[in-house]
């Protein structure tokens, strides 16, 4: 089912051919298209993401006045993220995994399921250790992060 509000507002702010407003129907409804569709869309700015976590850009959720979903599924800078754990630390000294997944999972883009942010965290916090901005001192199995001296 196309949602034609959707589309005629999309044909009548922009000179887009009706394959791409059907393409782009389907990417905001989080279905699947095609690898032609996709290279087409996204070398002319109308989506972001990686297969299959499309989502439409900014460009498009401006002009379907659905920019607050966009802001919901596109993804913030690690650096956003790693501001949130230092802020936590800072505040209240340490932190555990569960922690950091409860701090964290709310403000990770809805494009990404539970698993993408697991592993998102467990990147971040593997980047943080690193660069030397935090430490486990806990256990691999229990980890506790604190901010490294």
């Amino acid at each position: 089912m196309i949602d034609e509000s959707y589309s005629k507002l999309l044909m009548a702010r922009t000179d887009l051919p009706l394959e791409d407003v059907l393409a782009l129907d389907r990417v905001q409804k989080g279905r699947s298209i095609s690898d032609a569709a996709i290279t087409r869309l996204r070398t002319a700015g109308l989506i972001e993401g990686r297969k299959p976590r499309l989502h439409v850009s900014a460009v498009v959720a401006e002009v379907t006045d659905t920019r607050a979903d966009y802001i919901r599924t596109r993804a913030l800078d690690d650096s956003h993220y790693a501001k949130l754990v230092e802020d936590y630390l800072d505040k209240f000294g340490s932190a555990t995994r569960r922690e950091i997944d409860e701090l964290l999972f709310s403000k990770l883009s809805d494009a990404l399921d539970d698993q993408q942010k697991r592993n998102k965290v467990s990147n971040l916090l593997a980047r943080m250790r690193r660069d030397g901005l935090i430490r486990n001192d806990g256990s691999r199995g229990h980890p506790r992060w604190i901010r490294a001296a």
